[in-house]
């Protein structure tokens, strides 16, 4: 398990709509990091956790210009 793989967890499901509508159409938590893992990111809940706690640049622009970025992980949401 792995931050780094958290980070590409986060920015794929920010960059391509239709692995996070994939993402997002599963409801079982264990089957969502199933998928997760199948789709190569071996990380956990925590690990996305803690990572989406750290914005980027672009991440503070996009916020700073109106643009909400969200996505569910677990049973929680990120924007």
């Amino acid at each position: 398990m792995s931050a780094d793989h958290a980070r590409a967890f986060i920015e794929k499901m920010k960059s391509d709509v239709a692995f996070s509508e994939s993402i997002i159409a599963i409801e079982n938590i264990a089957e969502r990091f199933n998928f997760i893992k199948s789709a190569g990111f071996d990380c956990n809940e925590t690990e996305i956790q803690e990572v989406a706690g750290e914005l980027s640049d672009e991440d503070l622009d996009a916020a700073a210009g109106g643009l909400i970025t969200c996505y569910i992980v677990g049973y929680h949401m990120y924007c």
